[in-house]
């Protein structure tokens, strides 16, 4: 399935930095935010707005596909009290490589731009993530999408048996043999 990105550029009233990217939205993509662009190049920004709280940016191309071996990720997510898509993100320089041309000009105002580059429903991907170093929120998971993932782990995830060990104190002393 292909996904859109909805990031917000929040402005933020600190003596230290003056806004925050967060991710808001991951929405479906059926084909509405297609440009020639996006077809070409993957991930694809666009500037969608500006009000008193930020700017909105929608970035399109990203292909979410599920796998049977990461099924334990899933199910952990889904057994979490709000299941949630995580979002990694990285601030890049190159903005003409990221942002539509009609947008150039706004991306510009700035020295980087949040670029979303992977979307996941996986708990131990994103931790996968997380200990390499990079940059991962979460937003919640519509109850639509949390249905779908749930139908997913229902057909393919075994969790794995339990196995008991054996305290050493009852494994016995490793003696050799008596004279």
């Amino acid at each position: 399935m292909r996904f859109a990105v909805l990031i917000r550029k929040q402005f933020v009233d600190n003596p230290w930095i003056s806004y925050r990217w967060a991710p808001q939205e991951v929405l479906p993509d059926y084909g509405q935010f297609s440009n020639s662009l996006s077809e070409e190049s993957g991930i694809t920004g666009q500037f969608l707005g500006l009000d008193d709280g930020g700017e909105s940016w929608l970035f399109t191309g990203y292909e979410l596909n599920l796998f049977p071996d990461e099924c334990e990720g899933y199910y952990l997510n889904l057994s979490a009290p709000q299941p949630c898509w995580f979002i990694m993100w990285r601030p890049e320089d190159d903005i003409e490589r990221y942002v539509d041309a009609q947008s150039i000009e706004m991306a510009k105002a700035e020295a980087t731009i949040a670029v979303p580059h992977r979307i996941s429903v996986s708990y131990n991907e994103a931790g996968r993530l997380l200990d390499g170093g990079e940059l991962v929120d979460n937003i919640p998971l519509s109850p639509e999408h949390a249905s779908w993932l749930q139908e997913f782990v229902n057909e393919h995830y075994r969790p794995e048996p339990k196995k008991r060990h054996r305290p050493e104190s009852f494994k016995g002393a490793n003696r050799g043999a008596e004279d």
